[in-house]
């Protein structure tokens, strides 16, 4: 698996501590983990959470990686703008019960956590802990195990709704927003070393090719 970790600007100097948390679960199942950054409070390119769901977005429809790790000072906001984008189901994770019941009920794809909001002594840990219930068996097998069918087929009829209910031309969409914004959310240090040497879309690729100039 590669997972992709995105931080936004209020968080950025966690992200060390985030990435080494997630790297460290992540090595132990012999995972990859690409830090798009932000790397420090004062990176050039500067996210916002709402062009954390713009870089997620992309990432995941490209399939540039399998799952995004992301986040703000409550964890609400990126949640919002992940899930406004087709393709990408977050969950909002504030300890490893929510994460490992999001993993197995609701089998999603990226998970939004609170880095300021109850990130106190032992916050480091808190992480540790939420990445190892988080990954700690196949997504989708259902909690508890009596529950099995019945939730795996309320996630088929909810990825069925979204498909409905979304515009689902990723780059469609990037055309009609604030170009600045877009172009913005593709302008970390280290965003083309990591997107395209795994980005499998060509249609999404080129467009972010042509956008970056």
């Amino acid at each position: 698996m590669r997972i992709a970790l995105i931080n936004e600007n209020s968080q950025a100097a966690k992200n060390a501590t985030i990435y080494a948390a997630l790297k460290k679960v992540a090595d132990e199942k012999g995972w990859q983990v690409d830090n798009y950054g932000m790397y420090s409070a004062t990176d050039e390119a500067q996210l916002t959470y709402v062009q954390n769901g713009i870089l997620a977005a992309a990432i995941l429809n490209s399939k540039a990686a399998d799952f995004v790790v992301t986040g703000c000072g409550t964890g609400e906001g990126a949640m919002l703008a992940l899930n406004s984008f087709p393709g990408v189901i977050c969950g909002h994770v504030e300890d490893p019960l929510d994460a490992y019941t999001f993993a197995q009920i609701n089998d999603g794809n990226a998970v939004a956590l609170p880095f300021a909001l109850r990130f106190g002594w032992g916050g480091d840990l808190n992480l540790v802990y939420i990445f190892e219930k988080l990954f700690s068996a196949p997504f989708g097998g259902g909690y508890p195990a009596e529950r099995r069918e019945p939730e795996q087929r309320n996630k088929k009829i909810l990825d069925e709704v979204r498909r409905h209910s979304l515009e689902q031309d990723l780059v469609k969409i990037y055309k009609e927003l604030d170009p600045a914004l877009v172009k913005g959310a593709f302008s970390g240090a280290r965003f083309k070393e990591l997107f395209f040497a795994n980005c499998k879309d060509e249609k999404i690729g080129n467009y972010i090719k042509s956008i970056l100039g």
